[in-house]
Order: C-alpha cells, then structure tokens, then sequence
C-alpha cells in the first residue's frame, strides 16, 4: 500500500501504552526523530487511560505506530482491560490494510492480536544493544533490505515469541527469540527490539526501569558501559515512511 501524498501531509497515530509520562513524552519524540516527521504529525493515543480505543479512531490516520511499555504485560489481561480493545484496533487495520508498525510491547500485542503466543522469560531475558540476525527474507523486505546481517538494536523484555501466528513471515532473530515479521500481503510489521530507541536512550529508559530489569548497580553498569550505537535500527522507522510514499523528491 502506498500513499499518493507528500510527507508533510501525513498523519500517524501513535498507540502508547505508559504510565509514566516523561517516558511518555520521550518516547513520542523519539518516534517523531527517526520517522522525520514533525511531532505534531504523530497523534499520542495512551492506552492505559483512554475511552477512545476503537476501529473508527486509526481511520482518521494514514498508518499506526505502537511503542512499547515497561508497565504492562499481554499475559495479564485481567491487570490490563484496555488489551482486548487494543487488539480489535490492530486487526482492523489488517482488515483494511492500514500500515502499522509495531515496537517491543506492540509486537507482543500483535502476535497475541493475531492468534499467536507470548511467553514470560524471568530469567537471563535479552537486555541492552544486542546483534540481531536477518532472515532470507529480509532480503527482499522493503524496510530491511539494506540492513546488514547482525546488526545492533535496543531490546530490552522479559517476554517473547518463538513462533510466529499464520501467514506472518519472520525476518529477523537472535537465538532467543523472534525480532521482526511481517504480516504477508499486508503492509504491517512487527520488530521485538527497539528501532525508535537509540544508545542515548537506553541509558534513559534503563534509568527509570532499573529495578525491573536489572539486579543491582553493577549490572546495571555493565549494561550501558557495553551498549553500542544503533544507527541500522533506527533508520528503519524512516524506511517505513519512505516506503509507504510514492511522492518522494
């Protein structure tokens, strides 16, 4: 699917699903930096405290952006009632083949929104800037097709997914888990890791987070002093963009 406009013209809708609003705001921006469209160009609809999730609202957009949390999780539904209906809005937009595109806790979302499976991983779960494989298929993905094989990306969950739902195709993995996939015939894709997060960002993210994720100061440390720049990554925010344009200068 392609839009027949400029990109000044475009309107995102970005699902957020954060507690925490400093966070919250840091995480807009960031999506706004790497997709280089303007913040007002992406609209902020928080999950977590809104009545406005429904099929109708992503119709008013050309594409949807979902970021990731540190708050939530799919497997507690019964914590978590904004789920069902974030669900229902990811399938209709495969119903009518609006673009999405989906980080961290939103590519959770999505295989369980597709019939697929999560699972809970307490320990030794992936955490900082690590390698990440490609598949054959990336090759011809207009997203991933120039990005080097082992390439570095920010991921940072303790849930994953090692088998994808039906008619999706994995593109890329580390040996824990599924990284990215597409939707097939669908201008909708999936990324495990981070690509609207930067080195920079980690460091801030993972500052707030810390308790959660790391066990004391010293891994914590290690964490950030091993963390590498993620520049392949972070471009494929902007790719999605680019991709969805046919009028490109």
């Amino acid at each position: 699917m392609n839009i027949l406009m400029n990109k000044e013209n475009l309107k995102i809708l970005l699902l957020q699903i954060r507690h925490d609003p400093a966070v919250r705001a840091e995480e807009h921006m960031a999506f706004a930096k790497y997709s280089g469209l303007p913040i007002d160009q992406i609209h902020s609809l928080n999950a977590i405290n809104s009545t406005e999730i429904n099929s109708g609202k992503v119709d008013n957009y050309h594409a949807l952006f979902i970021g990731g949390t540190s708050e939530s999780s799919v497997l507690e539904p019964e914590k978590n009632p904004y789920l069902q209906d974030c669900y229902k809005l990811i399938r209709h937009c495969l119903e009518v083949s609006k673009p999405v595109f989906a980080s961290c806790f939103g590519f959770q979302m999505a295989i369980m929104a597709l019939g697929g499976e999560i699972t809970h991983q307490a320990h030794g779960f992936e955490m900082g800037t690590l390698p990440i494989s490609l598949n054959k298929s990336a090759k011809s993905d207009p997203l991933l097709c120039h990005t080097p094989d082992g390439f570095y990306a920010v991921t940072v969950h303790k849930e994953k997914a090692t088998t994808l739902p039906e008619n999706c195709e994995s593109l890329a993995y580390t040996d824990q888990c599924i990284h990215a996939f597409k939707v097939k015939d669908k201008p909708f894709w999936g990324f495990q890791f981070h690509p609207e997060v930067d080195k920079e960002t980690l460091v801030y993210r993972l500052g707030v987070y810390k308790e959660r994720y790391t066990e004391n100061a010293k891994q914590f440390e290690y964490v950030i002093a091993n963390a590498q720049a993620t520049p392949h990554s972070n471009i494929l925010v902007k790719n999605f963009i680019d991709h969805l344009l046919t009028l490109q200068p």
